[in-house]
C-alpha cells in the first residue's frame, strides 16, 4: 500500500478578532529582518514593516485583512491598504510618496484605482503550497472590483520574494532608494491574463 501525505486543511478568512491580529504580529516578528540572519534572509525572504494590534485593527476597518488558517491558527496573511491610509504607518510614508512619482504604462500610477499590498507572509512550514497566490487572490476578491490593480514594494535584495511575486504576475514599475534600502515598486493588474498556477508560490 502506498504511503500518501495529506495536505493540511487550510481555510481563508478576514481577520476580525483579537487572536487573529495577535497571531499576525507573532508571524510578522518571526519573519522580520531583525530576527533573521543574513543567510536566513537570502534563503527565506524577510519582512520590514512592523505593525501593532491597534494599527491592524485600524487597517481592518478600512480594508479586509486576509488570513490563512490551519486548525484555527494564522499561518499566513495579506495586509491591505488604500491610498487614504498613507499616514497611518510612518515607516511606509516614503513608499506612498514614491507611488505618487511612479509612472505605469505611460501615465502616473496615481491615476489608476489601486489597492496597496501592505505585507504578505506565509509560515515557513506552509510554504511551497500555493498560499502566496491564494492570499492575493482572496484579497482581490474581497475588494469587489473597487480597484484595478495591487501595488506594493519589495526590497531589491529580497530576491526570493521578488521572484515569487513575478511568477504570479507582478511587474516592476520603478525602483527607488529611501536612504536605507533599495526598493522595487511592483504592480499586479487584476484583469491581466495570469500564467498557470505555480504551486510553489
Amino acid at each position: 500500500m502506498e504511503n500518501t501525505i495529506e495536505s493540511p486543511a487550510i481555510t481563508f478568512a478576514i481577520a476580525s478578532i483579537d487572536r487573529h491580529f495577535e497571531e499576525i504580529i507573532q508571524l510578522q516578528r518571526s519573519n522580520h529582518h531583525q530576527a533573521l540572519s543574513p543567510d536566513q534572509q537570502v534563503e527565506n525572504g524577510f519582512l520590514f514593516a512592523e505593525h501593532t494590534v491597534d494599527i491592524l485593527k485600524k487597517m481592518a476597518v478600512r480594508m479586509p485583512q486576509i488570513i490563512a488558517l490551519n486548525k484555527e491558527r494564522v499561518i499566513g496573511y495579506n495586509l491591505a491598504m488604500d491610498q487614504s491610509m498613507a499616514g497611518d504607518l510612518p515607516m511606509l510614508t516614503p513608499m506612498f510618496q514614491e507611488f505618487e512619482k511612479c509612472n505605469y504604462k505611460g501615465k502616473p500610477l496615481s491615476q489608476y484605482p489601486f489597492m496597496v499590498g501592505g505585507q504578505v507572509c506565509v509560515d515557513k512550514q506552509f510554504r511551497g503550497m500555493g498560499l502566496l497566490r491564494s492570499l492575493y487572490e482572496e484579497a482581490r476578491k474581497s475588494v469587489n472590483d473597487r480597484f484595478q490593480m495591487c501595488v506594493t514594494e519589495i526590497s531589491v535584495r529580497n530576491e526570493i520574494s521578488l521572484r515569487a511575486h513575478q511568477k504570479m504576475g507582478f511587474k516592476i514599475a520603478g525602483s527607488y532608494d529611501d536612504g536605507r534600502e533599495m526598493w522595487h515598486i511592483v504592480v499586479w493588474e487584476f484583469n491581466e491574463k495570469q500564467d498557470p498556477d505555480d504551486e510553489t508560490l
